[in-house]
């Protein structure tokens, strides 16, 4: 007679019940794979689905961009903000997009130091800050200053590794095959 399935099922946890107090975070989305801002998005879902306030911004997405996130979360009530003016490998001024990306990176500074949002996202903020942009040490004496209930999420390539000793999630994001190496443009719904 065969072994009945319950008899194989454990009962005990996997992991023990976390006993510390419940607190904003520092999440860290980095990578070369697809999905680090797709995930920080999810978030923003979540936490608004629970009533709570997020803002987002967006480093190398321009003013006024219309892409489906923004569309979507729009309709939502969140706010989200363009900071740059497009990927900085196609900026004929760097100068300029530096400007953008420090500007952008002061607005954001308070909000998340300001405390009004439960959620902080920002986005592709790795690139300006390798770039020499929006100054490291900033960015991570923000993070320290802020009010404990903000939670704030960084997505892009590259994070630097005084960020990821800071936060208290880090996910890599590692690209194994994309459609973009095999000649397939970018697409409406699915990269923007």
């Amino acid at each position: 007679m065969a072994q009945d399935w319950r008899e194989e099922v454990k009962t005990e946890k996997p992991y023990r019940k976390p006993t510390g107090q419940r607190r904003g975070l520092v999440i860290v989305n980095t990578g070369d794979g697809k999905g680090k801002t797709t995930a920080a998005l999810g978030l923003v879902l979540r936490a608004v689905g629970r009533g709570y306030t997020a803002r987002i911004f967006q480093f190398m997405k321009h003013a006024g961009a219309a892409f489906g996130e923004h569309r979507a979360l729009e309709r939502l009530g969140v706010e989200i903000e363009g900071l740059g003016d497009g990927f900085s490998w196609t900026s004929k001024d760097l100068e300029r997009s530096a400007a953008l990306a420090y500007a952008g990176w002061r607005r954001a500074r308070e909000a998340v130091l300001g405390g009004e949002y439960f959620l902080v996202v920002l986005d592709e903020i790795t690139y300006p800050i390798r770039y020499g942009w929006v100054p490291l040490e900033e960015v991570l004496e923000t993070l320290r200053q802020r009010p404990k209930k903000v939670t704030v999420v960084l997505t892009g390539r590259g994070a630097p590794e005084p960020l990821i000793e800071l936060a208290d999630t880090v996910s890599e994001v590692r690209k194994l095959k994309h459609a973009f190496d095999a000649g397939v443009p970018a697409q409406r719904g699915i990269e923007h």
